[in-house]
C-alpha cells in the first residue's frame, strides 16, 4: 500500500470557524453597548462625547425611571442619589417619546440635591 504525503494544510475550515466566532462577537458586542433597557435617544446636531464614569438614569417611553439599570420612583432615586458625591456625573437616558414632565421631575431632583455634573445624552446627527 502506497502511503501519500501531506504537503499541505488545507485551512478552509479553520477560516470558516473564525469567521462564525467573529460573527458571534460582534452581535453578542452590540446588544451589550446597547444595554439592557429599550430606549430611542433624541438626536442633536451639536452635542458633546463624553467618555468619563458616569452614572445612569434612564427614562423609558412609558415615563419610568431607572436607576443604574434597576427600576425606582423619585423617592428612591432621591435617596439613590444623595448617596454619592455631589461632583458625580450623571447621565440621563430619556427616551424621546417619554414625556416632558417625567425627565423635568427628574431634573428637579438632580438640582434639589444640588448635583454639579448632569448630562443629557442624545443621539449626534451626521
Amino acid at each position: 500500500m502506497e502511503e501519500k504525503e501531506f504537503n499541505q494544510l488545507n485551512v478552509i475550515p479553520l477560516v470558516d470557524i473564525m469567521l462564525v466566532l467573529l460573527t458571534i462577537v460582534l452581535v453578542t458586542a452590540t446588544f451589550i453597548a446597547q444595554g439592557s433597557l429599550p430606549i430611542k435617544l433624541p438626536s442633536a446636531k451639536y452635542s458633546e462625547s463624553k467618555h468619563l464614569r458616569t452614572y445612569k438614569v434612564v427614562i423609558n417611553k412609558s415615563g419610568e425611571v431607572f436607576f443604574e439599570d434597576k427600576k425606582v420612583n423619585l423617592t428612591e432615586l432621591r435617596n439613590a442619589l444623595s448617596r454619592i458625591p455631589k461632583t458625580s456625573a450623571i447621565s440621563i437616558y430619556a427616551d424621546k417619546r417619554a414625556s416632558v414632565e417625567a425627565l423635568v421631575s427628574v431634573l428637579d431632583v438632580l438640582k434639589g440635591l444640588k448635583m454639579k455634573k448632569v448630562f443629557i445624552t442624545t443621539q449626534v446627527l451626521r
